[in-house]
């Protein structure tokens, strides 16, 4: 049996041996002595791939992380901030009537300056309008010195009257009640008749002659024939007109909001019947001008 030239043998022993010793000669004279720094290039060529993939996937990673924590930081200012608008929400909405009832004020302080007449204010403590023969209750009665058939009205026109009064607390008939009746007149024509009321917000105006022009959106004010109001105070504008035989049948929108009225000035009662404004403030003189004397 023959043996191999390679195989584990002694020969095959002696051969591998020359080759490694013939190898390492070989890279020896390629490499020279410096062979540490040509293996540490040679280790860095191998390994620039795999270093620039950890490069990357650490900059994702940082990424990531700053993208999570901006979101986190992001979710946490939205939830700051709703809860800021749903305190200032609940804020406004608690102040709101407060609000609403000092503007109403206002306005009510400025009617008081314009119209030449004693008013006493008052309060609506319960609207029970949209109840059969409802009404509205106000504050005061008799210790207000409040008397029945007294008028009431509020910066947008007029509410009703005083229908009944108690010691403490009165009974106020709006336009709107079904058996409310007010003396009105046209704007334009000014003819005159009685508002009626036919439910909430909305009233008739009746007995105004067919051969009378009412245009819709004409306004109707008090004609102070019924002693309760005095000439002019707005009560409403026309929504619907209707020839009849002998009369038009006019609806009228009421212009005083008596859903939402809160504060009404009350008119002294049997007010005169024709209001005059107020005399304007005197003028200053101008600067070398002698002021006018009255003969």
């Amino acid at each position: 049996m023959r043996r191999r030239a390679w195989g584990w043998n002694p020969t095959g022993r002696r051969r591998w041996a020359i080759l490694v010793l013939l190898l390492g000669h070989f890279l020896w004279i390629l490499l020279g002595r410096g062979t540490s720094n040509r293996w540490r290039h040679l280790l860095d060529m191998l390994s620039a791939p795999s270093r620039a993939v950890s490069a990357r996937v650490e900059i994702w990673r940082d990424n990531r992380r700053q993208k999570v924590s901006t979101y986190r930081e992001a979710v946490a200012e939205v939830e700051r901030l709703r809860a800021q608008v749903a305190a200032f929400q609940a804020a406004r909405d608690a102040a709101a009537p407060r609000l609403a009832e000092a503007e109403e004020a206002t306005r009510l302080l400025g009617l008081k300056k314009l119209l030449p007449l004693t008013f006493s204010s008052a309060r609506i403590v319960s609207n029970v309008r949209r109840a059969p023969f409802g009404g509205m209750i106000l504050d005061q009665g008799r210790d207000g010195g409040l008397q029945p058939d007294q008028g009431v009205i509020c910066p947008d026109g007029v509410v009703g009257r005083i229908w009944d009064v108690g010691a403490t607390q009165a009974s106020l008939l709006p336009l709107d009640a079904y058996n409310a009746s007010t003396g009105v007149m046209l704007a334009r024509s000014r003819a005159t008749g009685v508002l009626q009321g036919l439910g909430p917000g909305k009233a008739a105006l009746r007995y105004i002659g067919s051969q009378e022009v009412v245009q819709v959106g004409e306004p109707v004010y008090t004609s102070g024939l019924d002693r309760n109001f005095p000439r002019g105070l707005l009560v409403g504008y026309v929504t619907s007109v209707r020839p009849r035989e002998t009369e038009l049948q006019v609806e009228v929108g009421l212009a005083a909001p008596l859903d939402r009225v809160s504060l009404v000035l009350i008119l002294p009662p049997r007010p005169q019947l024709e209001l005059q404004p107020p005399a304007p403030p005197p003028q200053a003189a101008k600067p070398g001008r002698k002021p006018k004397v009255a003969p």
